[in-house]
């Protein structure tokens, strides 16, 4: 591969984590393991560039590491999640504790492959700098409160500005219009779930292309993937 990026396999099945490691590396990828959530969340989380992440695992499982990654950390790491469990309640609770992707056991190592190239060619990482989330050539500045495309400014509106954030920091994960609502619009008494509707075709106008990344589905929400 043209970068080198780091990955931090989370299994208590070692010799699984010793086969996905030797594979991996093959790859060109940097591989670090940890044997439980515990380890897991012990380690600079914000250094690795995506996540393989066991669901089924004794004390903390990896549904609880993917919730305290996006909800108290607050960062966007994309997560991949390795799993026996198969129902589509299972694969939802995954998405919606901030997973990318979902992989059942027992899987191939060209398919795991596969699926991390393809997530990060989404170009889903942020910089140096944490206040700065990136995606391709499109930069969300949560400090200075702008965002900008090929370094040209879009004029978004407040409200279009801190739906865009709120996806980008939770990208991979489905938001409900009402939880945008409670978050976005704190403080507006009437509004309804089709502020959040009229907002979003705007916002998905302003950015372009980008647009096509901000999927909504129906009974979950929006979600930028």
């Amino acid at each position: 591969m043209e970068e080198e990026y780091k990955i931090l396999i989370v299994d208590d099945e070692k010799d699984l984590c010793e086969i996905l490691q030797f594979n991996l590396e093959s790859e060109g990828f940097v591989i670090e393991i940890a044997h439980s959530g515990e380890e897991a969340l012990k380690k600079n989380i914000q250094d690795f560039d995506l996540l393989l992440l066991d669901v089924m695992m004794e004390g903390v499982s990896g549904y609880k590491v993917a919730n305290v990654i996006r909800k108290e950390m607050q960062l966007t790491v994309p997560i991949i999640f390795l799993t026996a469990k198969v129902e589509e309640n299972d694969v939802l609770t995954g998405f919606n504790v901030g997973g990318d992707d979902y992989i059942s056991k027992p899987f191939s190592i060209k398919e795991v492959v596969a699926r991390i190239k393809a997530i990060l060619k989404r170009g889903s990482r942020v910089g140096s700098d944490s206040n700065v989330i990136s995606f391709k050539e499109m930069k969300i500045d949560l400090r200075k409160k702008i965002t900008t495309i090929e370094g040209e400014p879009v004029n978004l509106t407040r409200k279009e500005y801190e739906i865009l954030s709120l996806l980008a920091k939770n990208m991979g994960q489905y938001i409900s219009r009402d939880e945008i609502l409670k978050r976005i619009w704190q403080d507006d008494v009437i509004v309804t779930e089709r502020n959040v509707d009229v907002n979003i075709a705007r916002l998905r106008k302003k950015i372009g292309e980008y647009g096509a990344y901000i999927k909504g589905k129906s009974g979950y929400g929006y979600c930028f993937q």
